[in-house]
């Protein structure tokens, strides 16, 4: 499972990563756009067949890179996101305070 799996459908207001297991079982990371320079983490999915594999945390730092490349801020109102902020300061950047 690596970072170059992880897919991006993204809306106009709206937007999901997606990392796809071999058996179909995806994990995934929602956010809501607020206006052009932030977005808001809103939940993470993790299912058990990728429990313990460090999924959810490629999707956070997926968000994180396309946000550090587009110049946005991150809102983690998402408990594990949220989590994930806290653990890792060298993220500071990105976050909206």
């Amino acid at each position: 499972m690596n970072a170059s799996e992880i897919t991006l459908e993204d809306g106009p207001s709206k937007g999901v990563y997606r990392l796809r297991g071999p058996d179909g079982a995806a994990a995934e990371l929602s956010f809501s756009k607020a206006g052009t320079t932030m977005i808001i983490i809103d939940h993470t999915d993790v299912p058990d067949a990728f429990r313990g594999q460090g999924a959810g945390l490629l999707l956070v730092e997926r968000a994180i890179a396309d946000a550090r490349a587009s110049g946005k801020k991150i809102i983690p109102l998402c408990p594990f996101a949220n989590a994930q902020f806290r653990k890792h300061p060298e993220w500071a950047d990105v976050l909206k305070q």
